[in-house]
């Protein structure tokens, strides 16, 4: 039997962080499905991801827009509501921004998994525009499209028929400004990649894996790292990689964007991994734990849900380079059981999403993965 045709709608393609990989499970769940965005830098993304896209919109064709796309926000409801979806039984968004807003087919199913709704509208423009160049001007111009952007977001959640957060953290969110429930499923994480080292390894640094943007909060690690003096490796980039270089002691090393491969060693090889912001789930924790590595984390947001204060990791807070600092030196003066640390990643493996999507799609929609139920079935299922 035939598997239903289905159209996944991403926010943007330029680069392969966690929505991403959410995004590329959708792709292995949904063989024929065809991806749909607002732009996409060619390269950025796993193959897999960039063979199925099907359009990109009007901002594609805009100079720059691939490098520069934040400056377009008030251009991205216009944006998300000129892809044109057409012959789709099922409409997925992965949807951290303005995909939930795509127009759908009437009488097209559309399931909205939310990253989160937009954190620089609704609680936390100051981490956007913390520091760098242009700040200033950056929170105005926020401040005068904000109005309009946040009415775009409500009235498109009413085209969302069925809500999926990432995180219990992320539906309280959906609950308190769509006034919606959503079913939670945690982003899949690739256990069997990220796995310990065969021989026990451990080199003196810590690290940090993460786009270099203010609301990551990278300015604090360096800060805390610099009151302790031990060696900090930061892999990732970002609109803030410069400033946050001048501003790095003799201690950190910046390694911009690594391979999965090289991701691989730097977890299996370091001290632990330090997450300085407050994350909506944070794939990178899960990743270090699968690996046998404790977490250093801010003690809110999502990462709550998937560290353990004492048993994998240890919080900090408030968000201060003293805390921090005292957090470091509470984890290294703690002996960490390398099995119950990828224990705890295994909650959370690619097989987990996978059995959580089923059985979500199952009992809202009739989708049956078993018997991969003809388009017509499928659509029986609706109509009744």
């Amino acid at each position: 039997m035939a598997e239903p045709r289905v159209a996944l709608v991403h926010d943007w393609l330029t680069g392969m962080r966690g929505g991403e990989k959410v995004l590329l499970e959708l792709c292995r769940m949904f063989p024929s499905a065809r991806i749909y965005t607002l732009l996409w830098q060619p390269g950025s993304v796993d193959p897999e991801i960039e063979s199925r896209i099907q359009q990109t919109s009007f901002l594609q064709l805009l100079p720059r827009s691939r490098t520069a796309y934040r400056y377009l926000l008030p251009l991205f409801p216009a944006a998300v509501r000129s892809l044109a979806i057409r012959d789709a039984d099922l409409v997925i968004s992965s949807s951290h921004a303005v995909a939930k807003g795509v127009r759908v087919p009437a009488g097209v199913p559309h399931v909205g998994y939310i990253h989160t709704p937009m954190r620089y509208l609704w609680d936390d423009a100051d981490s956007y525009f913390r520091f760098g160049r242009g700040r200033s001007w950056k929170r105005a111009a926020l401040q005068i499209v904000s109005p309009a952007l946040r009415r775009f977001d409500l009235h498109t959640a009413d085209g969302v028929d069925h809500f999926i957060a990432n995180s219990e953290t992320v539906r309280r969110r959906i609950q308190r400004l769509y006034r919606r429930e959503a079913t939670v499923i945690p982003p899949p994480v690739d256990t069997d990649f990220f796995r310990p080292a065969s021989r026990s390894s451990e080199s003196g640094y810590y690290l940090v894996v993460s786009s270099l943007e203010p609301y990551k909060r990278i300015d604090l690690a360096l800060e805390a790292f610099e009151r302790l003096d031990r060696p900090l490796r930061i892999a990732g980039s970002g609109t803030q990689a410069n400033a946050l270089k001048r501003a790095a002691g003799k201690n950190v090393t910046f390694l911009g964007r690594v391979s999965d491969a090289d991701l691989l060693k730097l977890y299996q090889n370091c001290r632990a991994i330090v997450v300085p912001g407050i994350e909506d789930f944070g794939i990178v924790p899960v990743e270090a734990l699968a690996c046998g590595k404790p977490v250093i984390c801010c003690g809110s947001g999502g990462v709550t849900e998937t560290v353990t204060d004492g048993e994998t990791g240890v919080y900090f807070w408030p968000q201060h380079r003293k805390a921090l600092a005292e957090a470091i030196e509470r984890s290294e003066a703690t002996r960490w059981d390398q099995d119950k640390l990828r224990r705890s990643a295994l909650r959370f493996s690619r097989e987990r999403f996978r059995a959580g999507m089923r059985e979500f799609l199952a009992a809202r929609l009739g989708l049956d993965f078993d018997s991969r139920i003809a388009r017509g079935a499928f659509h029986a299922v609706l109509a009744g």
